[in-house]
């Protein structure tokens, strides 16, 4: 009898053991499976939880690094850019070897997009976002949205010179003739390819009569003329140009 009994209570724990070594994967598999459901729904925040508990089971690496990008992603569609900037780029410090590293440099480059703020305020995301499509189009060339990336490129780089003609143009109202100057000159220096340089030569041109420079400044508004006979700037650039003329 106690033979018996030994051999039942040795063949219970073997199957708990093998009962517990399941759970983790059925766990798992449930839990992906459900966070799917819940993102078809675009319940993305039902999502979100569903998948960090398939992370946190550490079930196998493969599943734990999709689930992480299914967190971010669900970040991204809910418009919670900034989690989605995080959950990326710690993905991207995690596993830099991934063979869908550049889906995940397109995606993080679009979160800092999305965050880009209008020209009299911050410009972090901006350059962030810049940076990262520019290291996109570097590392894979021949991605699909190459082409995408590098236009979106030309928009932060337009928002970066606008941002700095913007405050160009604050200096000069503010009598602070140098400062304009550089901010100005810096925009039309770094963006060449500025949507709206004749508004800088404007400015600009201005702000070398303030400082006493004439010939800087009938360069500057020559070169107005010059590139941009259509621009709304010439009459007022012209009347300028005759009161010190």
């Amino acid at each position: 009898m106690t033979n018996r009994f030994l051999f039942l209570f040795i063949l219970t724990l073997l199957l708990a053991g093998c009962s517990q070594k399941a759970a983790p994967r059925h766990s798992a598999e449930k839990y992906f499976q459900e966070g799917e459901s819940f993102y078809e729904s675009n319940l993305y925040e039902d999502a979100i939880a569903s998948w960090e508990k398939v992370r946190d089971t550490y079930y196998s690496p493969e599943l734990n690094m999709l689930a992480e990008l299914k967190i971010a992603e669900a970040y991204y569609q809910s418009e919670r850019y900034e989690e989605a900037v995080t959950a990326y780029s710690d993905f991207l410090k995690q596993h830099p070897n991934d063979s869908r590293i550049d889906d995940v440099l397109y995606r993080l480059g679009l979160s800092h997009y999305q965050q880009i703020l209008s020209a009299d305020r911050d410009q972090t995301s901006s350059r962030n976002a810049a940076a990262v499509f520019e290291e996109l189009i570097r590392r894979f060339p021949d991605y699909p949205q190459a082409e995408e990336a590098g236009y979106l490129i030309q928009r932060c780089r337009n928002r970066l010179a606008e941002h700095e003609v913007y405050i160009g143009n604050y200096y000069l109202k503010k009598d602070h003739y140098q400062a304009a100057i550089n901010r100005l000159e810096l925009a039309l220096k770094n963006y060449p390819n500025y949507y709206y340089r004749d508004e800088a030569y404007y400015y600009l041109g201005q702000a070398y009569l303030k400082m006493g420079d004439k010939d800087k400044a009938k360069t500057t508004f020559n070169l107005l003329f010059e590139q941009f006979p259509g621009s709304e700037y010439l009459i007022e650039a012209q009347k300028v140009l005759a009161k010190e003329y």
